[in-house]
């Protein structure tokens, strides 16, 4: 005769196994389509080169040496300053956005976010060709400039262009981990800064800053790692003049055909975007112990308030 205990073991052991059956599809897309080109790529990069830049095999330094060089340092460098420029300004701007859609009518929230979402419906490629348009010789940036007396020409290309382009293409990424801190910060936190003195600055950044700093640094890291990653906007809007570190990728892979060491700096890209990713765990994680700690003072302060309270009744 079968116990309770035996069949309630046996039925939980039987949804686990439907549960790892659930997910075999899904591991076995990310073992094929990420993990195994991944462990290529990791191979290909201490690859020996031919004189054409062909795989011969083999293990050898030289292709992370080779990045030393002053041309592969520069584009890095470069990519690393407008990653970081563009998570700053999406983070800033996202921040503000973030607040405003937080802070009206619960009805109206829904709405907003969704004009957030929209810019996401259009293809990436589409969204960059717009830009041409507007910041083109033609469009209206241009004609606006020329109404208030300055003899503009054309903003593409340049960096500017390449700057706006990438804070419209990685803003509705930054927006939403911030509002979604922010709907769990208490409406009355406002109004009680105000009552004590505190103004628009201190309230935020004594206040909502502080209480929002998780959702900041998913920001930072949404924005900050595939900005890195970014090869069409630079050449686009950018005439190709600063490359990223995407399009020096590229331009290894395609032009100069040497796929060892285009295989050893998408290495080093990897590295520099799983460094951001665990600095901003530790953050993260270091942000939600510090919380809890804080939570488990105030409860004991209110336990002690309240024993104290019955010894004195």
């Amino acid at each position: 005769m079968t116990t309770p205990t035996a069949s309630s073991g046996s039925r939980r052991g039987t949804s686990l196994l439907a549960g790892y059956l659930l997910l075999l599809p899904a591991l076995a897309v990310i073992v094929l389509l990420v993990i195994v080109p991944m462990l290529v790529i990791a191979r290909d990069s201490f690859a020996i080169s031919d004189p054409l830049g062909g795989n011969l095999g083999g293990f050898t330094l030289d292709n992370y040496i080779k990045l030393l060089d002053p041309v592969y340092a520069k584009t890095l460098g470069y990519s690393l300053g407008m990653a970081a420029l563009n998570a700053v300004v999406c983070t800033v701007i996202g921040y503000i956005v973030a607040y405003y859609i937080a802070t009206r009518p619960a009805k109206r929230q829904p709405v907003l976010l969704v004009l957030v979402i929209i810019p996401f419906l259009t293809d990436f490629l589409v969204r960059t060709f717009a830009w041409i348009t507007l910041l083109g010789s033609g469009g209206p940036f241009i004609s606006l400039l020329r109404a208030f007396g300055v003899d503009a020409q054309s903003l593409v290309p340049s960096q500017l262009a390449v700057t706006l382009s990438l804070l419209y293409a990685f803003l509705p990424v930054a927006v939403f981990p911030i509002y979604a801190s922010m709907r769990a910060i208490d409406p009355a936190l406002k109004e009680a800064a105000s009552d004590l003195g505190a103004g628009w600055f201190q309230t935020h950044a004594r206040v909502f800053v502080p209480l929002s700093a998780s959702g900041l640094a998913s920001s930072v890291m949404l924005t900050f790692v595939p900005t890195l990653g970014v090869f069409v906007i630079p050449v686009l809007l950018g005439g190709g003049k600063d490359p990223l570190v995407g399009n020096l990728i590229v331009t290894l892979f395609t032009e100069f055909r040497n796929e060892p060491l285009g295989a050893a700096l998408s290495m080093v890209v990897l590295v520099l975007m799983l460094a951001s990713v665990a600095v901003a765990g530790v953050f993260l994680t270091r942000r939600g112990r510090a919380q809890a700690r804080s939570a488990r003072a105030d409860a004991a302060t209110v336990a002690v308030s309240a024993a104290a309270g019955k010894d004195v009744d």
